[in-house]
């Protein structure tokens, strides 16, 4: 299909992007890589009147060590976390989880700022970044401020990033080059992950995030509690579906989405701390 008629904007800078948001308000959409927004677009499930292209701010495509933390500029491409041997020492589980977004087409022109604003409950990163308690900066006109990543996902496709905000940059923790596993389960190599479970060492505790278990990416907060209490791997991977609203659809029903999150919960465990 065509998508519907728009306006065009390219921007040279953030303040430029954000001038632009702060004109154009709700009618307008970000393009970085367009990998989640122009196929919506083609299907006319999203119809912005301006779009404004972000995809030359160079300034925002950068992996840089910020003392305590990585920082990742939102226009990083998903191929260049992949690589990254600053990722891979220092928080290993981004560039692990980022290796199986999609295809290489995908990771060659996909940003990450673009897979977490895009908040898709069955994307990889999401779920990743809330395992981690990543932070995210936003700009708006007023100047910068920060979400929590346990704050930022709201709903569907609903993040706590304003009208005339732009994602500007990811904080995530420095949780060494080991100690986490990503499970996927999906029909093709490329496709969404019909349930996905990460877990992740961070300060010494596990974290684990799912994927496609509900209208957000989540976190089995019951598997963690458990898992702090000294549960076994396997008695705490038991959790995994409670407090998740799985969704039905072609792929699975709502019984075979908590199954797998817990066959998914305990591999990913297992395979975290050999």
């Amino acid at each position: 299909m065509i998508p519907a008629a728009f306006d065009f904007v390219r921007a040279e800078s953030a303040a430029e992007a954000v001038a632009a948001l702060a004109e154009h308000g709700d009618d307008a959409k970000i393009l970085a890589g367009g990998m989640s927004l122009i196929p919506l677009m083609k299907l006319r499930l999203a119809t912005p009147m301006v779009l404004i292209d972000v995809a030359r701010i160079r300034d925002l495509s950068y992996i840089k060590d910020a003392g305590d933390h990585i920082a990742i500029g939102s226009l990083t491409r998903h191929r260049d976390v992949e690589i990254s041997e600053l990722l891979k020492a220092e928080c290993g589980v981004v560039s692990a989880v980022t290796a199986q977004v999609g295809d290489n087409q995908v990771r060659h022109r996909g940003t990450i700022g673009g897979s977490v604003a895009h908040g898709d409950p069955a994307s990889d990163l999401p779920a990743t970044l809330l395992a981690l308690d990543a932070t995210f900066v936003v700009t708006g006109k007023s100047g910068h401020r920060e979400i929590a990543a346990t704050d930022f996902f709201e709903g569907f496709l609903e993040t706590a990033l304003g009208s005339e905000e732009l994602l500007t940059e990811i904080r995530v923790p420095k949780a060494g080059p080991s100690g986490f596993n990503y499970q996927k389960f999906n029909r093709r190599a490329q496709d969404w992950a019909i349930v996905g479970a990460v877990a992740v060492t961070v300060g010494g505790a596990k974290k684990v995030g799912l994927v496609n278990m509900g209208s957000t990416p989540l976190r089995a907060r019951q598997v963690e509690a458990a898992l702090a209490g000294g549960a076994s791997n396997s008695d705490a991977a038991q959790s995994a579906a409670a407090d998740t609203e799985a969704n039905q659809d072609l792929n699975a029903s709502v019984e075979y989405r908590e199954h797998l999150s817990r066959v998914l919960v305990r591999r990913a465990l297992e395979a975290a701390t050999v």
